[in-house]
């Protein structure tokens, strides 16, 4: 079982955990490079900007946690496999009540399609995962959550590993050294998510 304490420990200090999907233990991941988004120099793409123009989906926060989560552990098309296990899960929905982990829902015609979540700590926010049942229904609240950061003075926003997917959103590489400056500094920084 993971110990909240542990878990938040962690994150200070540049870890995560994951699980591996054929045992599903618990490891804790730091690697040598980081996935960020400059928050900055966030830009959507033509096709988020246009469906938000448009309203195809609507957007909420933490009314579905459970769900998002779920939605994310859940087998892709591509890789059955999971690292999201049922003691991740467990520890998450602790967090989420206890204030530290949020999700955002994309929802099209009143069902949920799509989502992410992730852990707030002082003025970081750590992306843990992000599903979609529909197009673009991640990306429209991955644009939610960079506004979101954006208008309450968020500093950090970690993506962890980098993937094909994270790079059409952004994100971008960096050495260990750098990610660990940058988390210090935005620690430092004391903001409410909500």
């Amino acid at each position: 079982m993971i110990r909240i304490d542990d878990l938040l420990k962690a994150y200070r200090q540049g870890f995560f955990p994951m699980s591996d999907p054929k045992d599903e233990k618990v490891y804790w991941c730091q690697p040598y490079k980081r996935a960020v988004v400059y928050l900055d120099s966030y830009k959507p793409s033509r096709d988020v900007l246009r469906l938000n123009r448009k309203k195809e989906f609507s957007v909420t926060c933490n009314k579905e946690f459970v769900s998002v989560i779920k939605g994310c552990a859940a087998p892709r098309k591509n890789d059955p496999e999971t690292w999201i296990s049922g003691e991740i899960m467990e520890a998450y929905i602790k967090l989420h009540r206890l204030g530290f982990a949020h999700s955002i829902e994309s929802w099209y015609q009143g069902e949920l399609v799509g989502g992410l979540y992730g852990i707030a700590m002082g003025a970081a926010f750590f992306g843990e995962s992000m599903f979609s049942r529909r197009s673009y229904a991640s990306r429209i609240a991955f644009d939610h959550l960079v506004l979101h950061m954006k208008q309450r003075g968020y500093l950090l926003l970690d993506a962890q590993i980098m993937n094909p997917h994270l790079g059409k959103l952004g994100a971008v590489e960096i050495e260990h050294d750098e990610y660990m400056l940058l988390l210090a500094h935005a620690l430092k920084k004391k903001i409410v998510f909500l």
